[in-house]
């Protein structure tokens, strides 16, 4: 197994986050690619895992701190962590190390830019992200959100720990029309699947329906919602993780369109 970071020759399978296999995967349209040209710019970095014969099995991203979904100080920020874990595809990687090596390469690559710590997030529940896996890997907890935990680890004796940036506002419901807000930072294919499948389901759904999409990538956007990614059916959030089904957003719409006069 080697770490490496990413090129070119692997550009297409990052942005499909390895799973170029799914057919899912390609309702997330071509955000994930605008995204990584504009996030370059600003700090992006990029590992891949890749096994012994040359196949690539994990992935990890991370920004400056100052770029992310949480507020800090010379810190680094994983946006995610992923270890292709499917029998389709490209098959199983997991329980092969890749995951502590991403993380440990991370780590080095953020001392040596002169970070003074690493920010993840992990969730409280065994699923996606687990937070009790980045506390096996030395991570305590800095700030908590519902079920989304803010952990570090601090390089630096004077490192500040980070904490989350929270909602801060929600679309209002209009009066004689449903109104579908869909907020996008571009990072996650899946979110971003989230955001085709409500514009296309609004479309669908009759002149009655309008669909506003939110540019979270601007920071001052962002810093004005609180959130990154995110969707309101006149105003009422509708949970994203997992991505939500076309037919699951739909019917959301239209449960609120039998109501409008």
């Amino acid at each position: 197994m080697r770490i490496t970071s990413l090129s070119p020759e692997h550009e297409k399978l990052y942005y499909l986050c390895l799973e170029d296999w799914s057919d899912e995967m390609k309702e997330a349209g071509d955000h994930k690619e605008k995204w990584h040209g504009r996030m370059k710019e600003k700090g992006l970095r990029v590992k891949l895992a890749l096994d012994d014969r040359g196949e690539v099995g994990g992935m990890i991203q991370y920004v400056p701190i100052e770029h992310s979904f949480a507020e800090g100080k010379d810190l680094y920020f994983v946006l995610c962590i992923w270890v292709h874990g499917y029998k389709q595809g490209r098959g199983d990687f997991r329980k092969k190390g890749m995951g502590k090596a991403l993380l440990e390469a991370a780590e080095q690559d953020a001392r040596d830019l002169g970070a003074k710590g690493l920010a993840v997030w992990g969730m409280a529940l065994p699923v996606f992200m687990r937070a009790s896996w980045f506390r096996k890997h030395g991570y305590k907890k800095a700030d908590a959100m519902g079920m989304q935990h803010l952990l570090w680890k601090p390089f630096t004796d004077d490192a500040l720990p980070p904490r989350w940036i929270r909602p801060k506002k929600r679309p209002a419901a209009e009066s004689g029309r449903v109104t579908v807000t869909s907020l996008l930072n571009g990072w996650c294919p899946g979110m971003n699947m989230t955001y085709e499948r409500a514009k296309r389901a609004a479309a669908e759904c009759g002149e009655k329906v309008v669909f506003c999409g939110v540019d979270t990538f601007d920071r001052p956007t962002f810093l004005d919602w609180g959130q990154a990614d995110a969707l309101f059916v006149d105003g009422k959030p509708v949970r994203t993780g997992p991505p939500p089904s076309y037919k699951k957003i739909r019917k959301a719409i239209e449960k609120r369109l039998k109501k409008v006069r």
